[in-house]
């Protein structure tokens, strides 16, 4: 067996993240999940004052660190990983191990659909934040490495997820695991204002690291922490690292 030159590696992986794009472009439900739904929490927290700390000048970029963090949240792990379990009980991915895609590049193809995807909802929110009156300094560019970072450790770990478990215990386990972050992960409720050692945890969670660091650029205007960055990285390296070895096409 002869091993495939590295151009074909590149195109069979490209091919799949387009395809996979455009299934996920195509699905109402997922346009509602990563556009529709983050614009609309987008204007609920920037017209009423359903949090105390999104209230005042800095109103707009705060909930726009809080908007991003849940869309990558849901896009990147909770999303993909209940698609991709369903998948795998269907027999999809069972199909797709008979061509000549490997699983590594499955699952490049799936994080480059994912972060397509996201890219796009973050741009959306961006973009009618300014129609409502945020202007964005040359610090919010530090936005975009935090996203990428995020995106890509949830991504990991949706699919080390969804390569573990069976699709119905996915599908429980990414909704709640959903739900426990955006409340008490540092998203909804910053990591300084939860009791004891809740907020030492929080910080050390992804979804922590990832509002840390959104609202270093967006909100302070600044490069995000070290701490956040570092957090990012050790989640995604050891969410790839499990995926890589456990999953399976069926």
């Amino acid at each position: 067996m002869t091993t495939p030159a590295p151009a074909s590696v590149r195109q069979r992986a490209i091919a799949h993240a387009g395809w996979e794009t455009r299934l996920l472009l195509r699905n109402g439900e997922q346009l509602l999940l990563t556009i529709v739904i983050p614009v609309g929490i987008l204007l609920g927290l920037t017209m009423t004052d359903v949090l105390v700390q999104q209230s005042g000048p800095d109103r707009i970029p705060r909930a726009i660190a809080t908007v991003l963090a849940v869309s990558v949240i849901s896009s990147a792990f909770t999303s993909l990983a209940i698609a991709t379990g369903f998948e795998r009980r269907s027999g999809a991915l069972r199909f797709l191990g008979t061509t000549p895609l490997t699983r590594t590049e499955l699952l490049v193809g799936k994080f480059c659909a994912t972060a397509a995807v996201t890219a796009l909802s973050s741009a959306v929110v961006c973009v009618v934040a300014v129609l409502i009156g945020w202007r964005p300094s040359a610090s919010a560019l530090w936005a975009v490495p935090v996203l990428i970072l995020g995106t890509a450790a949830f991504a990991a770990w949706g699919m080390a997820l969804a390569g573990l478990l069976r699709a119905e215990a996915v599908l429980a386990v990414a909704n709640g695991l959903f739900l426990f972050l955006i409340m008490f992960g540092g998203v909804i409720i910053p990591a300084a204002s939860l009791p004891g050692p809740m907020s030492v945890v929080a910080d050390l969670l992804p979804s922590g690291a990832l509002v840390t660091g959104l609202t270093d650029s967006l909100v302070d205007g600044q490069m995000p922490s070290g701490l956040a960055v570092i957090v990012l990285i050790v989640w995604l390296a050891s969410g790839a690292l499990v995926s890589s070895r456990t999953f399976r096409w069926s």
